[in-house]
């Protein structure tokens, strides 16, 4: 079959009360249109889908410049079938036309293809589902032999119509030629004053043109978006279908109902994933792996037997095997963890590679550092890497031991075996295997007294 897909993206979705286009809301880190064009090159991958625009375009296009389609304008919103009608000159007569809408995020490449599949050539066929509350959607109507006859919007039908059950998802697969010759020829005299796709069906079966019905796995793969209550509610059933793939893939979900996936994941054997955490763009955690509760996961990669504590955040980070890392504790992109090296609470750690077996335990910051094997970073240490313009590196040896509260000042080198007392704030570098360190003259004053609060 020869096949071009449209997508309907026009509407302005007024009842999102937003700035922002309802195509380009997020649902689970992507746009509500990404979602649906990569469905459309999952089965449709040699071409290029039209998506029709209309409210804020520029802003549609801009946003989303990055895809691979082909954008057509309908000016005015007057209808599905005006929108449709927008992207016949760039479809040849001998096509077969999919169309899609970029408010109905969820439907599956699966769906699409077993509905391309089963739809028999010059023929239309029409993706229904069964609603348990099928309100303010259009119903299908067939005739005693089961075929469909009539598609009827719900604010058109009659009280026994409303009663249907079986819907119109909208989502067609149709004759490019008999296309061309029915939309132009599409009335408005409806509630809406819209010029409907669904009035094709009439006009099909007056002309005896069969047509084929198909169902997706799950009704809620053609459901829409209108509002911000039925995107909650599609985010959710999303993330709910992510977290059963992977507790089918052998992955712990503590509780999959407090889980967000919004990118990729890949995982190995026997890993724990706590509640309220967040992975997002590309996460790859290997095998014996514990992530606990309220952390996020950005662009990371984790090897095998590592654990990440509560409420930290990890950022294009690199952890190696053995690691530990955390509770609270932010690794910022750039940052390498090599095997066995802890990483503790309220520790930030930015464009740095940290050595083997290397301890930063307690209230600390490393940026721009390349630091050694076996070292042991005190609480409260913190590399000064910035002078106000430009960013410098600290270098820190092998088995170095950095004292408490410690202020490295870039660029500087700490040698191997070298120990920074504490309290110290150096500044030029130290030598390996020697004790530096730099504090003022301690002295203690005679009859001093604290102030005193003053009496109100």
């Amino acid at each position: 079959m020869n096949l071009s897909t449209v997508i309907l993206a026009a509407g302005k979705g007024k009842r999102m009360y937003s700035e922002t286009p309802k195509v380009l809301h997020p649902l689970a880190g992507k746009t509500l249109l990404e979602h649906v064009v990569n469905s459309s090159y999952a089965v449709n991958p040699h071409h290029q889908p039209i998506v029709v625009y209309g409210h804020e375009g520029e802003k549609v296009k801009k946003t989303l410049a990055h895809l691979n389609v082909a954008w057509v304008e309908q000016s005015q919103q007057l209808g599905t079938g005006h929108a449709l009608l927008q992207a016949l000159t760039h479809i040849p007569d001998d096509h077969n036309v999919l169309v899609l809408y970029g408010d109905v995020p969820l439907i599956s490449a699966e769906t699409l293809k077993s509905f391309i599949d089963t739809t028999p050539k010059n023929s239309i066929g029409i993706l229904t589902a069964t609603f348990p509350d099928p309100s303010g959607l259009g119903r299908i109507i067939r005739n005693k032999e089961g075929q469909i006859t009539q598609i009827i919007e719900d604010k058109d039908s009659t009280d026994a119509q409303r009663r249907i059950q079986e819907i119109n998802s909208g989502i067609y697969i149709l004759p490019a030629n008999l296309l061309k010759k029915w939309l132009p020829q599409l009335q408005n005299q409806n509630a809406q004053k819209e010029y409907y796709l669904t009035d094709i069906i009439a006009m099909a079966v007056s002309e005896n043109i069969a047509i084929h019905s198909s169902q997706p796995g799950a009704y809620e793969e053609v459901l829409g978006i209108n509002d911000r209550v039925q995107l909650a509610k599609l985010e959710r059933q999303y993330q709910l279908r992510q977290a059963e793939k992977l507790l089918r893939q052998g992955v712990t979900l503590h509780d999959p109902a407090r889980f967000d996936l919004r990118g990729e994941l890949s995982v190995g054997s026997d890993v724990i994933i706590d509640i309220n955490v967040i992975i997002e763009g590309k996460v790859q955690i290997g095998n014996h792996c514990l992530i606990g509760p309220n952390c996020v996961l950005r662009n990371v990669i984790i090897g095998d037997h590592v654990e990440i504590k509560a409420n930290s955040v990890i950022d294009g980070a690199e952890i190696a095997e053995g690691c530990s890392v955390g509770p609270f504790a932010r690794l910022r992109p750039g940052t390498v963890l090599s095997p066995r090296s802890h990483i503790g609470n309220f520790v930030e750690i930015k464009n740095s590679e940290i050595g083997t077996g290397t301890k930063v335990n307690h209230l600390t910051y490393l940026g721009d550092s390349d630091v050694g094997k076996n070292v042991n970073v005190g609480a409260g240490t913190i590399t000064c890497n910035y002078d106000g313009i430009n960013k410098h590196r600290t270098t820190i040896g092998d088995d170095a031991f950095i004292g408490s509260n410690s202020q490295l000042v870039a660029p500087v080198t700490i040698g191997a075996g070298a120990t920074i007392g504490a309290g110290s704030t150096i500044t030029r570098d130290a030598p390996a295997h020697q004790l530096t360190l730099s504090r003022g003259q301690q002295r203690s004053i005679e009859n001093w007294q604290r102030p005193k609060k003053k009496e109100s």
